[in-house]
């Protein structure tokens, strides 16, 4: 099973990795301090289950279970030092809520059940996007994609690892992946992962912050309330 430890403590976060290397069939693939980090992390180390803490800047725990809330991966364990927020944590399908300090049988009783949770969900299909590149039909796997943008008679997706042409118009694609897709402008898409926050401009202008990109396409006013929904409910 591939872990991703999640705390803003330093300390924390040695101690619950140290608890894993007394796991077995357990892989640490990583940890990050904030919940923001933790979103850039799941599509780059497609980790199997999240130790999660629930107080921390920015997007806390809580939040960042909210926004995974539904998916078979990654399963959700939350290791925080306050009981209050046990009731929510297991309203939103989380696995387990473990109270610091972490006890190492605890921890494996509830990496068992995760396990047992991933080995009953049904495999989700890959969705993939087909285009061009340097004159060769190639495909990329739509959670890959960061952002896709209208330019004449192609759509750019932006990926990780470049750029692809497809001939598909946005509005082919905001059809085909209703779930997958919400619209910033009527030349922009974005996975709703991908999507970090806002930023206001002196101007009025509305940016969006995206994971994996420096690029901050413009949010129309048409669609900024529902952008704003999706950041408040994740």
């Amino acid at each position: 099973m591939r872990v991703l430890i999640v705390d803003d403590e330093p300390l924390a976060r040695a101690r619950l990795a140290a608890l894993l290397g007394e796991c077995k069939d357990v892989q640490v693939v990583g940890d990050v301090g904030d919940g923001e980090a933790a979103l850039g992390a799941l599509a780059e180390l497609q980790p199997d289950a999240l130790l999660l803490d629930i107080n921390m800047p920015g997007i806390d725990g809580v939040a960042l279970a909210q926004r995974l809330a539904g998916r078979a991966r990654p399963q959700v364990i939350f290791c925080t030092a306050y009981e209050t927020h046990a009731l929510k944590a297991f309203e939103l399908g989380a696995v387990d809520y473990l109270l610091k300090p972490v006890r190492l049988e605890r921890l494996r009783d509830a990496l068992q059940r995760a396990q047992r949770r991933l080995a009953d969900a049904p495999r989700e299909p890959v969705a993939y996007l087909h285009g061009r590149l340097r004159g060769e039909q190639v495909r990329i796997a739509l959670d890959e994609v960061i952002c896709l943008l209208a330019e004449e008679k192609y759509v750019i997706v932006r990926h990780r690892r470049g750029e692809l042409l497809i001939e598909e118009s946005l509005r082919q694609l905001e059809d085909a992946y209703p779930d997958q897709l919400i619209r910033l402008h009527r030349n922009c898409l974005v996975p709703p992962p991908r999507l970090l926050g806002i930023k206001t401009l002196a101007d009025g202008r509305v940016l969006a912050r995206l994971d994996g990109s420096d690029l901050s396409p413009e949010i129309s006013r048409r669609n900024l309330p529902a952008v704003r929904k999706l950041l408040r409910l994740g």
